[in-house]
């Protein structure tokens, strides 16, 4: 298993294209099994970014396992792969033999943050005259 925040990835894949080594990296990459890509369309890409994205999930497709979190639904995916055609390339290999799990309840991330906060408020916080 491999897991790397999406914007990580697309850095990774963007500097082996630059540099001639893509299918070396993709090689690599497909050995495996399962490849987690976190948040993916939290960072506006580049049509580039979109391009080596592409070519990564099609490298995998009916190959090895892909997980990908994201906070956006399928039909804001242009704003990720900029074309319809591609997006919907893409889309059409993720899904395929996938199981989506969608989740709608509050954000875990949040809600720790709060509880950290309102802990951090009523310690520092509780003096807040000068006064002991």
């Amino acid at each position: 298993m491999l897991f790397r925040p999406a914007y990580q990835l697309v850095q990774e894949l963007l500097a082996a294209k630059r540099d001639l080594t893509l299918p070396r990296l993709l090689r690599r990459l497909d050995t495996v099994e399962l490849l987690v890509l976190d948040d993916i369309g939290y960072i506006k890409q580049s049509a580039e970014e979109a391009e080596v994205l592409f070519t990564l999930i099609a490298q995998r497709y009916e190959r090895h396992s892909m997980m990908i979190t994201s906070n956006l639904v399928f039909s804001e995916w242009e704003r990720i792969f900029k074309e319809p055609m591609a997006t919907a390339a893409a889309i059409d290999r993720l899904v395929h033999h996938s199981i989506i799990l969608e989740f709608n309840a509050p954000s875990y991330r949040n809600g720790n943050r709060r509880r950290t906060d309102a802990q951090a408020g009523s310690g520092a916080g509780a003096n807040k005259s000068g006064r002991e």
